[in-house]
């Protein structure tokens, strides 16, 4: 990947609004929020093995915060927060499994998003796929990945995770992409 620099752009001056920013207009939790909603982000499902807090069992959550971070070597990055479920079993895992999502599994989405499912229960397909990982079925992509950083960021953690093996026969599709709160698909 090459860099190409952006041109410049002047920020348009406007007035934050009140649900948008502290009363003081110091930047804050609402603040980001509000800009995030605006900003269109694809699905990924993220998957470690569990540990001793989850029995033994797979973990999982979805994630819209998967970035490319480097081609040589392959890497990419994901948050999570340190008061998430998966946590735990990230902190410990030495391999996750990252999932990229197709327009129609929404459901599959919200699954993994939602406190205290059984996300690895029927419907969800899924297997032990290289490394422990599990490797869920039908996704657009699927890699394995080895973590190799774990980067305080507030109430997150960054994880910087070097790509190992992966599906060689990526599906045809269009992503899932999370936009003002709501899973949504690409229009024409």
């Amino acid at each position: 990947m090459t860099a190409t620099p952006a041109p410049a752009v002047t920020p348009a001056r406007t007035a934050p609004s009140a649900r948008a920013a502290a009363p003081d207009g110091a930047a804050g939790p609402e603040l980001l929020r509000s800009a995030f909603r605006r900003h269109a982000a694809g699905v990924a499902v993220v998957t470690a093995p569990g540990g001793a807090a989850h029995g033994g069992g797979p973990v999982g959550f979805t994630a819209s915060s998967l970035t490319s971070v480097s081609a040589d070597p392959p890497l990419l990055s994901f948050g999570i927060g340190t008061g998430s479920s998966s946590w735990p079993a990230v902190r410990a895992a030495t391999h996750v499994g990252v999932h990229l999502l197709g327009e129609q599994q929404h459901e599959l989405a919200a699954t993994f998003a939602r406190s205290g499912a059984d996300r690895f229960a029927a419907p969800t397909r899924w297997r032990t796929g290289p490394e422990g990982v599990p490797v869920l079925d039908g996704v657009l992509a699927w890699l394995v990945c080895r973590i190799v950083g774990r980067v305080p960021a507030g109430d997150h953690r960054i994880v910087v995770a070097e790509v190992v093996t992966g599906d060689p026969a990526a599906r045809a599709g269009r992503p899932l992409l999370y936009h003002h709160g709501r899973f949504n698909a690409l229009r024409d």
